[in-house]
């Protein structure tokens, strides 16, 4: 790395961090010459043109839970925060998982380095009293969903709404060409997205497959296509199934646009996924399995009437959500059956999505994110009279 460049860090734990922040180091390794996009991330982020220096977005934080979880996040900052000891950074750009990422915030920051967060915490859905924690933390937060912005502004935060990567453009600005030739013939068409994380997929796999034979007892001519992130999380469906799908269900690693294309209902683990079905306005169930216990706990917690994004953007719910949940695939499968019987709904769902969609268009997060980083990394101020400003 060159002495007369400014270092952005940045720290994608999760697939969905990967994927966020990829667009805006390829923004910057284009555009920005003086500045020196590193990370520790995964594939997306080293493919835009990031200096690796970890991977560490595979499978979710690393896909550990409890005291090894938090003991390998406790490694995994030591060896940051050793190396920015000895590498000038001028910003720290965490992406998501803010459990893991703000610790790394409260070491980095008394360092003289700035953090400008991608993704902001859904403070306003569980936890408004962590708002000290981000006014103390964050010199900027950049925010993919539009009420955020104000949420936090009012509370004394420097933020910006910027945009979503998935929905800022259509399919056809795209250029999208669907390839569904590899998907079964059927009907209707069932899609079930059974999570990124390979703790999702364990979790989910035999609910969502569970739901879907009852659909097709209903609908014999039903067929269903399992779209895994990976083959590792095809995997880990085989797995937690206890071998291959019966008859009419097929498990493909695909591209996800072209599975949604071939739908005519998801079966959705909650998450950005919900958001691709959302951009081409296919009707979805949101699905999110924990324990009872852990259901339990989350009625606790959470203090926003939706916990499905389309849900959330709409204000309403427009489409049916089982999230959390401990219980069995009937209440899913019933829902679904109610969807696919009842033209009418299943239209009025189409729009409410394409509404939530619209919502989105003529934002650029990555142009936007990237310019925001650089101001920040050649010191400029940012107030959010000048995030205004940028556009």
């Amino acid at each position: 790395m060159s002495a007369d460049r400014k270092v952005i860090l940045f720290t994608a734990l999760e697939p969905s961090g990967d994927a966020h922040a990829a667009p805006v180091i390829a923004r910057l390794r284009a555009e920005y010459p003086d500045i020196e996009p590193v990370a520790w991330g995964g594939p997306k982020m080293e493919a835009a043109g990031a200096t690796m220096l970890g991977r560490t977005a595979d499978d979710g934080v690393m896909g550990i839970k409890g005291v090894s979880r938090a003991l390998e996040v406790r490694a995994l900052h030591n060896t940051i925060v050793e190396w920015a000891s000895k590498n000038p950074v001028a910003v720290h750009m965490p992406v998501d998982s803010p459990s893991a990422n703000y610790p790394l915030c409260a070491r980095l920051k008394p360092m003289g380095v700035k953090i400008v967060n991608l993704v902001a915490p859904q403070l306003w859905a569980w936890a408004p009293w962590r708002i000290k924690k981000v006014r103390r933390l964050s010199d900027v937060l950049l925010c993919l969903l539009p009420f955020e912005e104000q949420w936090f502004r009012v509370r004394g935060v420097t933020a910006k709404f910027v945009g979503h990567p998935l929905l800022s453009k259509s399919l056809e600005e795209s250029g999208f060409v669907p390839n569904t030739d590899a998907f079964p013939a059927g009907a209707p068409h069932i899609l079930l997205l059974a999570g990124s994380r390979s703790s999702e997929v364990r979790a989910n796999a035999r609910l969502l497959l569970d739901a879907f034979l009852l659909v097709r007892s209903r609908t014999p001519g039903a067929v269903a296509v399992v779209l895994a992130s990976n083959e590792a999380n095809a995997g880990h469906f085989r797995k937690a199934i206890g071998g291959e799908p019966p008859a009419g269900v097929h498990i493909a690693v695909s591209d996800i646009e072209s599975a949604v294309y071939w739908s005519d209902l998801a079966l959705a683990v909650s998450g950005t996924v919900s958001l691709d079905c959302a951009r081409q306005a296919k009707p979805m169930i949101g699905v999110y399995r924990l324990s009872r216990l852990e259901v339990w706990g989350a009625k606790l917690l959470v203090r926003a009437p939706h916990l499905l994004l389309p849900n959330i953007l709409a204000g309403r719910r427009i489409v049916p959500e089982f999230v959390p949940y401990a219980g069995g695939p009937e209440l899913i499968a019933a829902s679904a059956l109610e969807l696919l019987q009842n033209g009418v709904r299943m239209q009025r769902t189409r729009e409410d999505l394409r509404q939530v969609a619209a919502s989105f268009r003529g934002f650029d997060p990555a142009r936007i994110c990237a310019e925001v980083a650089a101001r920040v990394a050649r010191g400029q101020p940012m107030t959010n009279e000048i995030l205004d400003g940028i556009s």
